[in-house]
């Protein structure tokens, strides 16, 4: 099944990739002939072919290398989170400060590159202190430190759906590594208290919310672009209504090449095609999770399902929040959505966990060649 796995996966990215080019091109079609048309398309082109070195480059990097530069990759990513706030490094928009301008690269968001650290460190620490995992320092509360300190570097950057989404997926490598249930259960509790706190103290985000308890309401204010997606799908039934021709998009759609293009490819598409980008997602996962648990040890089991969880669990909220099951939290969908720095990681990932089959437990029984024996009878 290793190399079926590595196919599917192969597959199910490439056709997401192609889908998210195609919709692009269709999403920029709604400027005028002032404007540069495909912008958008052929910036996102740039960033794919940056993601292609970097998937191929972690493909042929033994993916046990991370393991010895894992510390360092994630003291420079949290003081990347922290740069995000000083003056003349971040750069604020919309209220929110998660990106970063650095010189050649330009505009860049560090939690991307943050999800895929956090996976490698925690991996790492486990693979490490594998026999002190159900020991409360080691097993729990070292790990919750390497998992708290870039989450709420992120979340002061009010990037609440990144927080969740890499929250979720870090802990269910706490609990597949070990750690104790009792602990996991109490975290849970506590930190959706304390983000339940949060919340009700953040105008901005309590107004999200009553939205999305009341979206026909709002739907002239702050659950305009759910309602829009809503639409969108409702004009597209079955079949779309052919690339190009969405009318949503036309209406000041906010965000539908990124965090909305979901609804786009739904109204322009159909059902069908939108069906099919969610099945794109679960190859994904039984392709990452079936690469995870055959590797040839207790640290890429851990990163393979980390990295993997990393990919599908945004996609899961994204769709959540684009058909109104979750509130607006602005996260884009993966392979998708336009985005340099989320296009770029997210296939650095796919690099990783191509990089823990070619090494796995099934790989390395290919490479023993069978040889013919004869059996020698000795007769008395």
């Amino acid at each position: 099944m290793g190399k079926g796995a590595s196919i599917f996966l192969c597959l199910a990215v490439g056709a997401l990739i192609t889908l998210g080019l195609v919709i692009l091109a269709s999403a920029s079609a709604r400027w005028d002939a002032s404007e540069a048309q495909y912008s958008y398309l052929s910036k996102q082109a740039l960033w794919l072919g940056v993601g292609l070195v970097g998937m191929v480059g972690m493909a042929l990097l033994d993916y046990r290398i991370l393991r010895r530069v894992a510390w360092p990759m994630f003291f420079v990513v949290c003081v990347a989170l922290a740069l995000c706030f000083v003056p003349g490094i971040g750069d604020e928009a919309k209220g929110e400060n998660r990106w970063i301008v650095l010189p050649f690269l330009g505009r860049f968001q560090p939690s991307e590159p943050a999800k895929l650290i956090v996976m490698i460190t925690l991996a790492a620490w486990f693979a490490r202190y594998q026999a002190e995992i159900r020991s409360f320092k080691r097993g729990f509360v070292i790990p919750c430190l390497i998992l708290g300190i870039p989450l709420m570097l992120i979340l002061f950057e009010t990037d609440m759906g990144t927080t969740a989404g890499l929250g979720a997926a870090g802990l269910i490598v706490l609990f597949i590594a070990g750690s104790r249930i009792r602990y996991l259960g109490t975290t849970v509790f506590v930190v959706l208290f304390l983000l339940t706190m949060l919340v009700q103290q953040d105008e901005h985000r309590m107004t999200r919310i009553t939205a999305f308890c009341n979206l026909e309401e709002y739907k002239e204010g702050a659950g305009w672009q759910q309602w829009l997606a809503l639409e969108a799908f409702g004009n597209g039934g079955p079949e779309g209504l052919g690339l190009g021709n969405g009318i949503v998009k036309q209406m000041n759609f906010p965000e539908h090449h990124t965090d909305f293009i979901f609804p786009v490819i739904g109204e322009e598409l159909g059902v069908f095609a939108s069906m099919g980008v969610i099945l794109c997602f679960v190859v994904i996962l039984l392709a990452g999770l079936c690469i995870a648990l055959n590797a040839s040890d207790f640290f890429g089991r851990l990163l393979g399902i980390g990295v993997t969880c990393s990919m599908v669990i945004p996609a899961m909220m994204n769709v959540g929040v684009t058909t109104a099951w979750l509130p607006n939290t602005g996260l884009p969908l993966p392979f998708v959505s336009y985005g340099g720095s989320n296009l770029v990681f997210t296939m650095a990932m796919v690099g990783v966990l191509l990089s823990i089959l070619r090494r796995s437990k099934a790989a390395e029984l290919a490479e023993i060649p069978v040889v013919k024996s004869k059996v020698l009878e000795v007769r008395l």
